[in-house]
């Protein structure tokens, strides 16, 4: 075993595999298939078909159901709520382990898949059964909904007040099985709603398009060329760099972290903390469908592995011992990111994301 390799690894267990308290997070660390701990999310952004479809394969999410909340009528048809006059809103409701993904990051996902700024429906979708609506589970939750409609709200994005109501859940009642996975079942109607009713156009105006071949991973002999010897080994081989000896552990500055090998955007300064553990530690991703999670048993250890989804690059693990407002810890790895600082955003063509900044 070479030298550097056998550092890399006393280096993880010391520090138990990115973490100065994995010893406590390994005996509460669950893999992705576990079924304990699961909490559930009710948003509304209109036609539910469209609103499960942005959901529904997250990792960390078990399950996105159709169907309509915050009526007064018990088990309400879809005929009811398409009335106007029952109190009904159509909405899902998202079942998701909080060690794997946050209330947070859902919320995240949650504002780019409607228009917040509409009080009397969603694009061809009109009535109040079509209003967007956070209806939250506990006062985490609202906490968290209020600090995220403000931030969009200050952000500069949208020229009108977010109209989006915070409301306390009172019940759910799952649609009819025919509008379950709707964008499975009927993919050409679907797609063809989507499309037709605006939604498409102004999600991809607005936020851009998450399935952009824009970040992609460089061949083989271009990587060995530009990357160091610890960042390639980081970033393909899933290494690990040592603690307190890496460049962002301690970096104060603001701006945004992207993925080394691809560009791809990954955490903002506006989320990371001190962890205390030597590793460049965020509460949150700047947008989750940028990462995969996988569950990794390396090291006699059950962890959840962080990758991006479109370099393909080792990161680092995900940690559920994180500050109160997500209760998750993404530890990175220094040599698996590039620093963008705030003032050079624009030029390095990331400009769009200077919305995270404003206060």
């Amino acid at each position: 075993m070479k030298i550097m390799n056998l550092l890399v690894i006393i280096s993880a267990l010391l520090f138990s595999g990115c973490a100065k308290k994995e010893t406590d997070s390994m005996k509460t660390q669950t893999s992705l298939n576990d079924a304990n701990g699961y909490e559930k999310a009710t948003l509304a952004g209109g036609c539910f078909w469209c609103m499960e479809a942005a959901f529904d394969n997250l990792y960390g999410v078990k399950e996105v159901i159709s169907g309509y909340s915050g009526g007064n009528k018990a088990n309400p048809t879809y005929e009811d709520v398409c009335s106007g006059t029952t109190g009904y809103v159509e909405a899902i409701q998202i079942i998701f382990d909080p060690k794997i993904i946050s209330y947070s990051e859902i919320l995240d996902i949650y504002w780019k898949q409607f228009d917040p700024e509409d009080s009397s429906g969603s694009f061809y979708d009109r009535g109040s059964q079509y209003i967007s609506v956070i209806y939250y589970n506990n006062q985490t939750q609202k906490a968290a909904a209020e600090k995220s409609k403000a931030l969009l709200d200050k952000s500069g994005i949208f020229k009108l007040p977010i109209a989006t109501k915070i409301t306390e859940f009172t019940n759910f009642y799952p649609a009819e099985d025919y509008h379950q996975k709707y964008y499975k079942k009927s993919p050409a109607r679907y797609n063809t709603y989507k499309k037709g009713s605006g939604r498409e156009e102004f999600i991809l105006g607005l936020w851009g398009d998450d399935k952009t071949d824009k970040y992609k991973k460089p061949p083989e002999e271009k990587l060995k060329k530009e990357l160091t010897g610890v960042q390639y080994d980081v970033t393909q081989s899933c290494g690990t760099e040592q603690a307190f000896n890496n460049e962002y552990w301690d970096n104060k500055k603001e701006g945004i972290y992207v993925d080394v090998v691809s560009g791809e955007p990954l955490f903002s300064s506006s989320d990371k903390y001190d962890s205390g553990s030597g590793w460049p530690s965020f509460t949150k991703p700047i947008d989750p469908r940028y990462l995969v999670k996988q569950t990794d048993s390396s090291y006699n250890m059950t962890r959840v592995e962080v990758k991006s989804k479109f370099g393909g690059s080792h990161l680092g693990h995900l940690f559920n011992d994180g500050p109160e407002s997500t209760g998750l810890r993404y530890c990175m790895n220094s040599a698996a990111l590039k620093f963008i600082p705030k003032e050079k955003m624009k030029d390095e063509g990331y400009g769009s994301l200077l919305w995270i900044f404003n206060k």
